[in-house]
C-alpha cells in the first residue's frame, strides 16, 4: 500500500498543509513581533531563528518520509522502528 493513489493523495495534502503552516508562521512574525514593541534588531533574530527551526522540522519530516519510502522499497524481512 506504500504507493497507491490514496498515498500520493495524502503525501500531497500533507505537503499543501506543511507550506501554508510555513507561510503563516512566517507572515505572524513578521507581524507580531514589532507589534509587541522590539527593536529591529531583536525582530530580526528572533524572526531568523523561528526560521531555522520551522526548516530542522520540515527536514526531519522529509528524512522520516524518505526513510518510510524505502522501507516500502525493501523488503518486509527488515523491521521498522516506530
Amino acid at each position: 500500500m506504500c504507493f497507491s493513489f490514496i498515498w500520493v493523495e495524502q503525501v500531497l495534502i500533507w505537503l499543501v498543509v506543511l507550506c501554508a503552516v510555513i507561510a503563516l508562521l512566517r507572515l505572524v512574525v513578521t507581524y507580531v513581533l514589532p507589534q509587541i514593541g522590539l527593536g529591529d534588531g531583536i525582530v530580526s533574530l528572533v524572526t531568523q531563528a523561528i526560521r531555522i527551526v520551522i526548516w530542522a522540522i520540515v527536514l526531519i519530516a522529509v528524512i522520516v518520509f524518505m526513510f518510510d519510502l524505502i522501507s516500502c522499497l525493501i523488503p518486509s524481512g527488515i523491521p521498522r522502528i516506530h
